[in-house]
């Protein structure tokens, strides 16, 4: 098994990989490096070392998950397979699917909902009372209006959360998972309208 690391912050700048753009790769001594989608203004990036390197792990795996939903690129779950589509996902916003290059797995099903215009749902970013779990479902009300894409918990108790949900209620205030409150965040990067 290949072994990844998980970059931040200070490595980044040390390493000088703080602006590299998500998804491009760097060759370095340790290994190659894949950047992602930064938190905020903290670069972040993926290493897959080319031998084993002593671990010297500086936030805990709960702070990097929380990091991957504040990015706002979600992951299918075990609890979520099968429930999306790449637009779903913000895929083609994130540069996770190109719909104009080549052949890809689900090709067929994109394609229906790409030019019939049916597209409904999209992925925001919540603010959580409490840590949500993948696969919950997401109501307005009384209305099931879409599901938690990934989901984690923050350091103060509270969670973060990635739901795709119909685009009509991205703003509803009734926003909950049994009786949690979702609350909108801006998602750190802007959605294709082009699809």
């Amino acid at each position: 098994p290949q072994a990844v690391w998980g970059l931040s912050g200070e490595v980044m700048q040390a390493l000088g990989l703080a602006t590299l753009p998500p998804w491009s790769t760097s060759e370095l001594a340790q290994g190659t490096v894949i950047s992602l989608y930064p938190v905020g203004t903290q670069a972040r990036a993926l290493l897959l070392p080319h031998s084993d390197m002593p671990l010297n792990a500086t936030f805990s795996p709960s702070d990097w998950l929380a990091g991957e939903v504040l990015a706002g690129v979600a992951d299918v779950q075990e609890a979520t397979f099968e429930a999306f589509v790449p637009q779903m996902l913000n895929h083609e916003s994130v540069g996770g699917v190109h719909f104009k290059k080549g052949c890809y797995p689900g090709q067929e099903v994109v394609a229906r909902s790409q030019f019939r215009g049916t597209l409904k749902r999209r992925t925001f970013l919540f603010a959580t009372d409490q840590p949500l779990s993948a696969g919950s479902e997401v109501m307005s009300g009384s209305d099931a209006v879409g599901l938690v894409a990934q989901a984690a918990a923050m350091p103060d108790g509270k969670g973060v959360a990635l739901a795709c949900i119909l685009i009509q209620h991205a703003h509803d205030s009734t926003l909950n998972v049994q009786g949690v409150g979702l609350h909108l965040l801006p998602l750190p990067y802007d959605l294709l309208q082009d699809i």
